[in-house]
């Protein structure tokens, strides 16, 4: 029986890639349950998997063996063009490098999400995600007229604009400075709480872990639970 409760339902995830003539397996048995409005970090040393687990949530890759559930829907059994769809409706990215397209205003980088999704009120919505990290001023900017601040905050403007059930978050500050960054996190962590969004935050800091509900470290392909 599906649990209502779990937007995200992981089970005996495993990962592995191919080098020259040897495997190498990046996720082992990875099981992973998050409640709706939950918040989680996932820390680990560099290279242990945890960028490639994001990755499997948000569907950007197809797992080796085992499934992901998110909000009920296995999205490994998703077509193409039903994932990129799903993804588009249920889901919110934030990488640490942002990602913006460099030939779009700031207001045109966070209407993406819902022109894909084809909302008819994309502009209104746009300028009240932007509005919501204090960006109003700034919807006209390109990119390269941004600070670094400015352009995550455009980001998760943009991961924020469908409102989506659930957000995946890769060191989403990991190229800020300090002051800047701890900015930054409050403003997501303030929306993530007040949209009663499920956020899954991948970090190398343990301040921000600790800031979370729960607490997994990943060692080894495995995922544990941080006591």
């Amino acid at each position: 029986m599906k649990d209502s409760s779990l937007q995200v339902d992981v089970r005996g995830v495993c990962k592995s890639y191919r080098q020259g003539d040897s495997t190498i397996e990046v996720l082992s048995g990875v099981d992973l349950e998050v409640g709706r409005g939950e918040t989680v970090a996932i820390t680990g040393q560099s290279g242990s998997g945890k960028s490639t687990l994001l990755s499997l949530l948000a569907g950007l890759d197809q797992p080796t063996r085992g499934t992901i559930q998110i909000g009920g829907q296995e999205i490994s059994t998703l077509g193409e063009a039903a994932l990129a769809d799903f993804r588009s409706r249920n889901l919110g990215i934030i990488f640490q490098q942002f990602h913006l397209m460099s030939n779009l205003t700031a207001l045109e980088n966070v209407s993406l999400p819902l022109e894909i999704s084809r909302d008819a009120e994309f502009k209104t919505r746009s300028r009240k995600a932007l509005q919501q990290v204090g960006l109003s001023h700034r919807e006209n900017h390109m990119p390269s007229q941004l600070s670094g601040g400015e352009r995550q905050r455009v980001a998760i403007a943009r991961a924020f604009v469908v409102q989506p059930s659930l957000l995946l978050a890769d060191e989403p500050s990991g190229s800020l400075d300090t002051k800047t960054g701890r900015y930054v996190m409050d403003l997501l962590f303030d929306l993530a709480r007040s949209e009663m969004m499920t956020l899954i935050l991948v970090t190398h800091s343990d301040e921000l872990a600790r800031r979370c509900d729960r607490q997994w470290v990943l060692e080894q392909g495995r995922l544990s639970v941080t006591e």
